[in-house]
């Protein structure tokens, strides 16, 4: 058991620390402090994403219209859709921007959730070890809780039922994913993929500069390993 608490007192960071250092640290400090990061990791994902431009305004995760459309742009202008290209990728990342903090109460329950061998696994596994812990025990739920909220946001916007009717024609030319042919599913996945993205870009902030963390346990736990 001694192995798996220094393991978990060694965080996200590399194995060489002072063991006198780690034995300052109690094990409920060791688990909370490894709790802490994923909780501040998701919880700033989630803030980022979940408000007005969170997509829209970030090149990283905006949501374009699907590749294939955009590759046959010219063949469905014929079907009068080119005039809303513009309206269709607002209207999809406000969709997504409505859906995502819906996320942060089950990223959190994943966190409560999580055994040590989680812990082991997120410790030894790679810079998005945590994402990827996240993403195998909240994609399905997620995908679940989001659809409707998508399906609500787009069911606002007349364009979303052009946009089915659209894409199922490209789709049967040939045109377009058969995947991508259902605007509130395309959506839905577009903004699982943006969440665990920015999932992964603060768990390597946080590998990275451990330090710089405005959380106090977090700060007296890499203190110790990085000293």
């Amino acid at each position: 058991m001694r192995h798996i608490v220094l393991l978990m007192l060694c965080l996200f960071t590399p194995v060489n620390a002072h063991a006198l250092s780690l034995a300052k640290l109690s094990e409920q400090d060791a688990a909370a402090g490894l709790k802490a990061a994923l909780n501040q990791g998701a919880g700033s994902a989630v803030a980022k994403l979940g408000k007005t431009d969170g997509f829209l305004g970030n090149p990283q995760v905006k949501i374009p219209l699907p590749d294939s459309l955009q590759k046959a742009d010219r063949t469905l202008s014929r079907f009068g859709m080119g005039k809303y290209t513009q309206d269709l990728v607002v209207s999809m990342n406000r969709a997504a921007e409505l859906a995502v903090p819906e996320a942060k109460d089950l990223l959190l329950d994943a966190v409560k959730q999580m055994t040590v061998q989680d812990a082991k696994n997120i410790l030894t596994g790679g810079n998005t070890a945590a994402t990827d812990y996240f993403r195998a025990k909240t994609s399905q739920p997620l995908a679940v809780k989001f659809l409707p909220i998508v399906r609500q946001a787009t069911a606002k916007v007349q364009l979303a039922q052009k946009y089915d009717e659209f894409a199922g024609k490209a789709s049967r030319f040939g045109l377009l994913d058969e995947k991508q042919a259902n605007l509130e599913e395309y959506i839905t996945q577009k903004a699982l993929d943006g969440l665990f993205l920015m999932i992964a870009e603060e768990e390597k902030a946080i590998r990275a500069d451990p330090l710089g963390q405005a959380n106090k346990l977090l700060t007296k736990v890499f203190s110790l390993v990085k000293n």
